[in-house]
């Protein structure tokens, strides 16, 4: 059947558009364009349908969760793809977040490079996979593919700071992806096995002499992650290159932290939950002190910023530090209210920090306050003039342009901040109210946690107020010249927060169901090993329907 096939359709269908366009000429790029739109929307709806069978009953209609065995081998001799209201979740973020981006960059950036549409359908290739497998070494490569797709999207376009950036970020995860496979490598000596749900089933019984080993081999491999979700002190290299990255690239780069993220989260609450026997636990602690770390060096690095760019990267690690510290309370023995409203959190923050990464070319077009501070930056790192990249001088100059573009910004900035009404605001409160609750969880940690949340909001509200202060007060009079395309993708993802606010009741109540399958593992533990072969299923429905 067909809708048994639906959950590899996210991996193949921007792996097939993406192999197809580099059969054209790169001078057909209006092609490019329209045959990567088509497939990234093709890739919405198909997550929007996942997250409806996820939140039903599952892919097949059997259960939560839905399996996919690629090549009809059964676990865990075969891959397999699994399917719950998480990563059905990660699905619908990464596609709101790549047709925005896709019709931002079709206004010039796609231009200044070859491959540019093959390169993001690529991204979205890893991105989809790594959400959707349940076996480590698949993690593993798409992992590599995503990778490998951003290194040529970061160095797309020219420029001496972007090339130097662009080398640092490529030599800091080839480091991340040799330690992911040691990791990987020394999980499958000790186990037999790299399948998630086989790892999860076996974690309890496994011997005394082996489980400091697998800790180790399961530390050595989150290094990687933590690398990925730019974890302090392994997030040096994140701010600059998401400076230095072209504006929609850099808007996509804001859900590849989430894949770090992600990662942790899903390994942690399979391996080390409340059914992990003596691993019960293993490395929450550790979360949570790295998280609250990186909150705080976030949001110094905000506060310590003067261009957008920068700033828009530290929000990025502030929302890092805000979940990954969550998912160290809930691998300690936090509710699942807790981790709702950190997910909840993570999707409002991630749309609002890839709005800031797409309106820092329109609000820096003209020479106002903002363009005068990045001359500040520019000069302060040593970066020529002819780094910075040649905007285009058409667009539509329209009187209404300064007042779109500050209500844009402003509402990333409440979003950000946690100000009410919007989900920054909800996601935080429902954060705090588990925090201050009796749930077993040192006390200490908990107001810690609280007090940085809450000051992050505020450093937040002053170092991005600081900046629309200055370019929508006391810049030039002179509207910018924006193209279309270029606002039209920035008020799309304004209007998905407007509509999360709106449904914060539906959202939050999805987000709740995600965090209690995590914390109830069985469903994905036993359910990979439950799925029939497909052989096997037709076996039994030609039996059944040849019986009196």
């Amino acid at each position: 059947m067909i809708h048994q096939h639906l959950i590899i359709a996210p991996i193949l269908i921007p792996f097939i558009t993406g192999a197809l366009m580099l059969l054209y000429d790169d001078r057909q790029r209006k092609a490019k364009f329209w045959l990567s739109l088509i497939s990234t929307c093709a890739q919405l709806l198909i997550a929007i349908e996942l997250v409806i069978r996820a939140k039903s009953g599952g892919a097949d209609g059997n259960g939560s969760i839905g399996f996919y065995l690629l090549g009809d081998w059964q676990a865990p001799f075969g891959i397999v793809l699994v399917l719950d209201r998480l990563s059905a979740l990660m699905l619908v973020l990464t596609a709101l977040l790549a047709i925005p981006s896709l019709v931002y960059a079709s206004a010039s950036w796609s231009r200044q490079g070859q491959h540019y549409y093959s390169l993001f359908q690529f991204l979205l290739v890893g991105l989809n996979g790594a959400f959707l497998t349940g076996d480590l070494f698949n993690l593993f490569v798409f992992f590599e593919v995503l990778l490998a797709a951003s290194y040529g999207l970061l160095l797309h376009g020219s420029g001496q700071l972007r090339v130097r950036a662009g080398l640092h970020y490529i030599a800091i995860n080839l480091a991340a992806s040799l330690l992911f496979l040691i990791g990987v490598s020394l999980i499958y000596g000790i186990t037999g096995t790299l399948n998630m749900a086989h790892l999860a089933n076996m974690i309890s019984s496994l011997s005394p002499e082996d489980r400091p080993l697998l800790h180790a081999a399961v530390a050595i491999m989150a290094v990687a992650f933590l690398v990925k979700a730019g974890s302090w002190p392994l997030s040096f290299w994140l701010s600059t290159a998401y400076m230095a990255a072209a504006a929609p690239v850099a808007a996509m780069f804001a859900i590849m932290t989430k894949v770090g993220v992600y990662a942790i989260l899903r390994l942690s609450m399979l391996l080390f939950g409340p059914s992990a026997g003596a691993s019960t636990g293993f490395g929450a602690g550790m979360l949570i002190i790295l998280g609250m770390a990186t909150l705080i060096f976030g949001l110094v690095g905000l506060l310590a910023s003067q261009g957008l760019g920068r700033m828009a990267a530290h929000s990025v690690l502030i929302s890092s530090g805000t979940v990954l510290a969550v998912t160290g309370f809930a691998v300690a023995g936090g509710g699942p209210e807790l981790l709702s409203g950190a997910l909840y959190y993570m999707i409002g923050s991630t749309l609002a920090t890839s709005t800031l990464f797409l309106l820092i070319e329109p609000m820096s077009r003209e020479d106002g306050g903002i363009a005068a501070m990045l001359a500040l930056t520019a000069d302060a790192y040593g970066i020529d003039d002819a780094d910075v990249d040649e905007v285009p001088d058409a667009g539509l100059a329209i009187p209404v342009t300064m007042t779109v573009l500050g209500a844009c910004f402003g509402i990333s900035l409440m979003m950000l901040a946690g100000l009410p009404p919007l989900p920054g605001f909800i996601g935080k409160v429902a954060i705090i109210q588990q925090l201050i609750g009796d749930n077993g969880l040192p006390p200490g940690l908990n107001w810690a946690f609280i007090a940085m949340l809450i000051i992050s909001g505020f450093a937040t509200l002053i170092g991005l107020a600081r900046i629309g202060i200055q370019t929508f007060w006391a810049g030039e009079d002179t509207a910018p010249r924006v193209l279309a395309l270029e606002i039209a993708p920035i008020i799309a993802l304004i209007s998905v927060l407007g509509l999360m606010t709106v449904k914060s009741e539906v959202t939050l109540r999805y987000t709740q169901g995600t965090a209690q399958d995590l914390h109830q593992t069985a469903s994905y533990a036993y359910g990979v090993f439950a799925t029939p072969r497909a052989a096997d299923r037709e076996g039994a429905e030609i039996q059944e329907e040849t019986q009196p």
